[in-house]
């Protein structure tokens, strides 16, 4: 039977849920590929999945913040309307809850920042923080094949 190790290929299931419930959950869906180490779930996580086998299901409780760190203050910022017209549709209604992508600096990637504020002159406050920092997490896996 094959365990999981630094850099193995992941087929798994898994749920992220914080107290106000589930924030990822591909058990009722296609499960997830992945590597080990790429970035693709942060170190807290990756930690609890070395050494499960192939089959392994189990859920973790993971205390406030040590999933995806604090939340940051500074993490949540202005982006002025004349911004996210450039960046986006012009005619779009930002709404409290709702979530923009925006392109990184170097054009490779994407951030994401859900609406927390809108001002009348159009400017909207981004929380850029993950929504699962600074709560408590429970991951729970279900490790289909590891390689």
């Amino acid at each position: 039977m094959t365990t999981v190790q630094p850099g193995s290929f992941l087929t798994l299931h898994y749920r992220l849920a914080g107290p106000a419930g589930d924030v990822i959950n591909t058990f009722n869906d296609k499960p997830a590929t992945l590597t080990l180490g790429n970035g693709e779930l942060s170190p807290a996580l990756e930690q609890r999945l070395l050494g499960l086998e192939d089959g392994a299901h189990a859920t973790f409780d993971l205390a406030a913040g040590e999933a995806f760190g604090p939340r940051n203050a500074e993490m949540q910022q202005w982006v002025a309307r004349q911004m996210l017209n450039e960046l986006g549709d012009p005619d779009e209604p930002y709404q409290l809850g709702d979530v923009a992508t925006f392109p990184t600096p170097d054009g490779q990637g994407s951030y994401a920042g859900s609406v927390i504020e809108v001002r009348e002159d159009g400017a909207v406050r981004f929380d850029f923080n993950h929504p699962l920092a600074g709560q408590p997490v429970t991951f729970e896996v279900h490790v289909i094949g590891a390689l």
